[in-house]
């Protein structure tokens, strides 16, 4: 059966239509992506989320061009919308850190370059040590927050205190101690 055929199907409501289209067309679309993001885990998130953006629109495709070339053009606006929201996100970021700075400086107080260093660890390592310690939290509790075991969290907050006193020139028993390794604020 010839595309347009299948399009035609899938638009009636059968899937088994449906499923061929996407079994064709998600191998290319996933490799578009990948050379897209740079990364396989994204690229695949990415293709999935097309995916379900195209059975949301399928009665609005015009079989003017291949379905794959319709994929690609989907995944390439939700490609550009995540940065767009990624930029976004970064220039808040960046504009927070600079209210917080501007403030601790109002106020004579040190900015401190732990600051700074949080802001540049991943999030799955800043949350758990800004609630450990900034906020007092326990390991358990902080597991709970963020839906994950105790001795994870634990992980997390080591690796993130050893990824600040590895930028900061810090062997392990630098300054600071790992119940409280962060100036409280």
């Amino acid at each position: 059966m010839e595309e347009k055929k299948w399009i035609k199907a899938a638009k009636q409501g059968d899937n088994q239509a449906l499923a061929h289209l996407f079994k064709e067309s998600y191998p290319l679309l996933v490799h578009y992506l990948m050379k897209l993001t740079l990364n396989r885990e994204e690229a695949e998130d990415l293709a999935q989320e097309t995916m379900t953006k195209a059975i949301e629109k399928l009665n609005q495709f015009q079989v003017k061009s291949k379905f794959s070339t319709w994929l690609i053009s989907i995944g390439t606006k939700l490609y550009i919308d995540q940065k767009r929201r990624q930029k976004r996100a970064d220039a808040f970021k960046a504009q927070h850190m600079r209210k917080l700075k501007w403030q601790a400086q109002s106020q004579n107080e040190d900015w401190d370059f732990l600051l700074a260093s949080l802001a540049e660890l991943e999030d799955e390592l800043r949350v758990p040590i800004i609630l450990k310690h900034y906020y007092g939290y326990a390991y358990d509790e902080i597991g709970k927050m963020l839906g994950i075991a105790e001795g994870t969290v634990k992980s997390r907050v080591h690796r993130g205190i050893k990824t600040i006193r590895k930028e900061m020139g810090e062997d392990e028993k630098g300054p600071g101690t790992m119940e409280n390794p962060i100036k409280q604020g």
